[in-house]
């Protein structure tokens, strides 16, 4: 396996690392980011914490290519907030489009370098979807009529069969939300695209947790994974 550690948007204001992993069979490609809000951060602690075991050799790329962005938002991380503008309203909306800042630019100039064929998201937020359908926390969204919907079902009953409080059991949200990264992937790149919610009120440590299998069980489910 190659590893390349490279630098989006390096020379301005947005520089943040990314991480290029190649498998030495040819394969699908992936591509994660998380960090699009700078207060999410357990799942930003899970995508580092997936790039530390991919580079100590305890996590196995068997083909295809995995490019990781840890921390999108460097700006927004460093003062703990969601960010203004929203980062996850900025993204293209439309072919042609670039996307309405720069770090949304660039992120998506990327993505379309690597054109992946699957795109995760990473998430958190409030509320537990289990006790109530209006909120995000503890889901994974992805597009009406997305190829990728009977994935999300069977990681979704992976994981709930591992946790046994109920309330805290991971439901499925189809929602096209545009200027969105996941459904720029979804719509501009055709990626099989989604986003992972988990929820602020449980343990760091459960979410991390959480966003680390579900990641897995995805880039398992594209065979890039054992």
């Amino acid at each position: 396996m190659q590893l390349s550690t490279l630098k989006l948007a390096p020379g301005s204001r947005y520089v943040t690392t990314y991480y290029d992993f190649r498998a030495d069979r040819s394969g699908p490609t992936a591509m994660i980011i998380s960090g699009v809000h700078g207060n999410e951060t357990a799942s930003i602690a899970a995508a580092q914490q997936l790039v530390k075991q991919l580079k100590r050799g305890e996590l196995t790329l068997l083909k295809g290519r995995l490019v990781i962005v840890p921390l999108v938002n460097q700006q927004a991380y460093r003062r703990k907030v969601r960010g203004r503008p929203d980062l996850n309203r900025q993204f293209p909306r439309q072919s042609g489009s670039k996307g309405r800042n720069g770090l949304a630019r660039a992120v998506f100039r990327l993505a379309r370098q690597v054109s992946p064929s699957w795109f995760l998201d990473l998430h958190e937020a409030n509320g537990l979807s289990q006790l109530s359908s209006r909120v995000l926390g503890q889901t994974l969204i992805t597009n009406p009529r997305s190829p990728v919907i009977p994935v999300v079902q069977r990681q979704i009953r992976k994981v709930n069969a591992a946790i046994p409080n109920r309330n805290h059991h991971f439901n499925r949200r189809l929602h096209e939300l545009p200027g969105s990264a996941r459904t720029a992937a979804a719509r501009l790149l055709r990626a099989k695209a989604v986003t992972v919610e988990t929820c602020w009120s449980l343990s760091r440590a459960s979410r991390i947790r959480y966003q680390k299998k579900i990641v897995r069980g995805f880039l398992q489910e594209a065979g890039l994974l054992k």
